[in-house]
């Protein structure tokens, strides 16, 4: 398992402390977006579909620490859009950093190089790169031609400058399995990435390609094929993701999302109900928490817009809970320590 010990660390001491507090709906992972505006188009992407009003708008430092105080979660994804568009990230992750906070800042890469030198590298700052395949198909997928080459170089220079460095693919249908297995190798083998996510793809109700999203016993199927190797003990593909939420995704286990676990915060407010679905926005955490009838969301709630989810930001808190069982501390921690 590809997690910081320093993040596994504090991760695991706040899921304990929300436990012996008796809470049940806590986040795990803060989902803040300061800003929609994206230089890519991707065809499975919703979130560059926002009007243009939207588009133009960025949270200040000011919103987003305020957003991350009253969400408490240990970790902050910042995805996007694209994050380095925004004038002041530099200043959003190092007040983040300067609040204990576990930062992914999710990226395409396109300007990653030319902006590692308002960074400095910390075990509180990983940089997540959208990859989802080789040259071609990542090509493909992000509608441009290069941006494979350029993602590539940006990984190897800001690991050359110290900087912790993950890739963020997502699997639809129609992923080759031999192309995937391959990839992996390579993100492993050449990119030495200190982390691999990999998650099937979620259907946003805004992405204007709608025909390539995976049904629930396709992705099962899918990733039994592609993560073979793995399971087997033929492959040592560094994974960013607890052991258990692999399970999920091959079918060993079999989770309810937890969607309060990655509350979403933007320029619009806190989205009901989670980063994956557009119900509308509240004004505050506590409103979400409160107001929300979670029992109408997750694969068991008999919800049709959650029936084939199987995305990580809903399932990995559920893992993470899980992990803390006592059958399930044993392989956590070995999958930490890479036994």
């Amino acid at each position: 398992m590809a997690i910081h010990w320093l993040q596994a660390l504090e991760v695991g001491k706040y899921l304990v402390s929300q436990r012996l507090k008796g809470r049940k709906h806590f986040p795990l992972v803060l989902m803040l977006e300061p800003l929609f505006r994206c230089n890519l188009a991707c065809t499975g992407c919703g979130k560059i579909q926002h009007p243009k009003e939207i588009l133009k708008q960025n949270l200040s430092p000011e919103d987003c620490f305020k957003a991350v105080e009253e969400c408490g979660a240990p970790v902050v994804s910042i995805p996007g859009g694209e994050p380095l568009l925004h004038p002041q990230i530099d200043q959003i992750v190092k007040g983040l950093i300067d609040r204990k906070k576990f930062v992914y800042l999710c990226t395409n890469a396109i300007l990653l190089e030319k902006n590692l030198h308002r960074f400095s590298p910390s075990p509180y700052l990983t940089f997540s790169v959208h990859l989802d395949g080789l040259r071609e198909h990542h090509d493909q997928c992000v509608d441009r031609e290069g941006v494979f080459d350029i993602a590539v170089a940006a990984i190897k220079a800001a690991k050359a400058k110290g900087f912790r460095v993950t890739t963020n693919t997502t699997v639809f249908d129609g992923s080759k399995v031999a192309e995937m297995q391959q990839f992996f190798d390579f993100l492993t083998d050449e990119l030495k990435v200190d982390g691999i996510m990999a998650s099937p793809g979620y259907s946003y109700e805004w992405a204007p390609d709608q025909e390539h999203f995976l049904k629930r016993e396709q992705t099962r199927a899918l990733f039994r094929e592609i993560l073979a190797p793995y399971r087997k003990g033929q492959k040592k593909w560094n994974f960013n993701h607890s052991p258990l939420f692999l399970d999920f995704l091959t079918g060993d286990k079999d989770y309810d999302c937890t969607p309060w676990g990655s509350p979403s915060y933007s320029v619009l407010g806190w989205q009901k109900p989670c980063y994956l679905l557009n119900e509308g926005h509240y004004e505050t955490f506590q409103e979400l928490i409160n107001n929300t009838q979670w029992e109408n969301y997750g694969q068991k709630s008999g919800n049709p817009k959650c029936k084939d989810c199987m995305v990580h930001c809903g399932y990995e808190p559920t893992a993470a809970l899980d992990s803390m069982e006592p059958q399930n501390i044993g392989r956590s921690v070995g999958a930490l320590l890479g036994i």
